[in-house]
């Protein structure tokens, strides 16, 4: 095992930027209020389990139901879409009407495709090609003990910033979430039609 700090260095950076807690805060505060709560160490355990599964037997596993990268991140942009579309308009679209399923918000949306979505699996995919294995777990391990900080301080979060900023807050983030998803689709249909 071959521990190289700056190749665990970059790939937490990268996967930081790509998973953008800080910038999911609006939707976490946003899924406690429609759930009641959110199980942090359920949703970050999946999203680290997701995330290293991925690592190993994502190419294969898309190959083997015939789908490429570029496909796979398209159809997660559009999840992003919808995602942004909530928080622009205030509109509800992520919605359970029972109430066990309801309460696995940590599950659906936050693990997956929030955290361990296709802009993080596709990064894993890239960086497997770069770093060593064991880089890129420590990178994953990092991630996810931060991710558990912000949703353990989700609450705190919330009466920091108060509803205006929590609202304004929303929809800037929704905006940048919009873009993210545009981005991703148009360079997977580019990388498609290349």
């Amino acid at each position: 095992m071959e521990l190289n700090f700056k190749h665990i260095f970059t790939a937490s950076m990268v996967l930081f930027a790509v998973i953008d807690i800080i910038g999911n805060i609006p939707i976490i505060i946003d899924l406690r209020r429609k759930t009641g709560h959110i199980q942090s160490g359920k949703a970050t355990i999946i999203a680290g389990i997701i995330l290293t599964v991925f690592l190993f037997v994502g190419q294969s596993m898309l190959n083997l139901i015939g789908i490429n990268v570029s496909q796979f991140a398209i159809a997660g942009s559009f999840v992003l879409f919808f995602l942004a579309l909530e928080m622009i308009l205030g509109i509800t679209l992520f919605k359970e009407d029972d109430e066990e399923t309801l309460s696995d918000a940590s599950v659906f949306p936050i693990a997956f495709p929030l955290v361990a979505g296709p802009g993080s699996l596709t990064s894993i995919l890239s960086l497997r090609a770069e770093f060593k294995v064991e880089n890129i777990i420590v990178a994953i391990l990092v991630n996810m003990v931060i991710m558990y900080i912000v949703l353990k301080a989700s609450a705190r979060i919330e009466r920091w910033l108060g509803q205006n900023g929590i609202r304004i807050l929303r929809k800037v983030f929704g905006v940048i979430l919009l873009a993210i998803a545009v981005k991703l689709f148009t360079t997977s249909i580019q990388k498609i039609f290349a």
